[in-house]
């Protein structure tokens, strides 16, 4: 904490951007550090020191994709939430709003016609709408049985999210883009997101890190929100240490993307859902021997 006090000397209220992504990173560094001098996984460091001392182990993980690639029809489309599945995942993401509404509901149909009960689909707008393509979208979904409709308009547009409750009754999620505690105390004041079926998003690597992190679980909390109701953005190892030492609701995945980033440690295995946290040190980043190899290159 002192150190994250240090790295805030001089620096005005607000403008949460560049600096917070610094910032978290450095943050996650330093807390990465400490539970490897304590010998211990980070999330059995977080549980002892801000939790109750229980770790969850068994993390819920859905699998981000469904991009909108050059020349893919919805046969590929298809085989690809197919290969998702067959490794494990009951949730997988597609992207929406790249494409026409119409185009979209083909998409969203095609994956639909491969999931088997138990299994849900994820939409992602990215933040593209305006208003009325927002509620228009909303409306379009409401025939399906998503496990979120996500980010669909400008993070910081809460009277937008807001609105849409009126058009959307099932659960929405967004947050990914919040940089700070103050943001997300603004989206759970004035967003209309709702605690009982709504999901939040917030990624500690572009939010000043840990210390902001728990900033940000205590101002739900007075807000009447459970901390299984987040689900970080980003797919990466820091959020999910946090996930098992804090009791978050699971953590994004990318089975193919973003490597040697996204993924999880050799060895780990996705099951019904779920991935059982490793005994590694710190966040564990060592235990991933593509990523420690990337690492080891830089550093050198």
């Amino acid at each position: 904490h002192k150190i994250w006090q240090c790295m805030f000397t001089n620096e005005k209220p607000g403008g949460h951007g560049e600096r917070s992504v610094a910032i978290g990173t450095i943050d996650m560094a330093i807390w990465d550090a400490v539970a490897k001098i304590e010998d211990k996984p980070l999330f059995r460091l977080l549980a002892e020191r801000y939790g109750d001392g229980t770790v969850n182990k068994r993390i819920f993980v859905y699998a981000a994709g469904g991009y909108y690639h050059p020349g893919q029809n919805l046969d590929a489309l298809k085989d690809e939430m197919r290969s998702y599945l067959d490794r494990g995942y009951t949730v997988v993401k597609k992207k929406i709003g790249g494409a026409s509404l119409d185009e979209d509901l083909r998409r969203i149909d095609a994956i639909m016609s491969v999931l088997q009960d138990g299994q849900k689909l994820c939409v992602d707008a990215n933040g593209r709408f305006d208003m009325d393509t927002a509620i228009a979208y909303a409306k379009a979904l409401s025939q399906y049985d998503l496990f979120w409709y996500e980010e669909p308009g400008d993070p910081l547009d809460f009277e937008l999210q807001a609105v849409l409750r009126n058009y959307y009754d099932k659960p929405m999620a967004t947050g990914e883009d919040l940089f700070s505690m103050q943001d997300a105390r603004n989206l759970i004041r004035y967003g209309g997101m709702r605690p009982d079926r709504d999901w939040l998003q917030f990624d500690c690597a572009l939010s000043y890190g840990l210390v902001e992190y728990l900033r940000t679980l205590d101002m739900l909390r007075q807000h009447g929100w459970s901390p299984s109701r987040c689900i970080p953005h980003g797919g990466h190892q820091m959020s999910l240490n946090i996930a098992a030492g804090l009791g978050l609701g699971g953590n994004e995945s990318y089975p193919d993307l973003f490597q040697p980033f996204g993924g999880f440690p050799d060895g780990v295995q996705v099951v019904d859902g779920h991935v059982t946290m490793p005994e590694l040190p710190g966040i564990g980043f060592e235990g991933k021997a593509n990523l420690y190899a990337e690492m080891k290159a830089i550093a050198s």
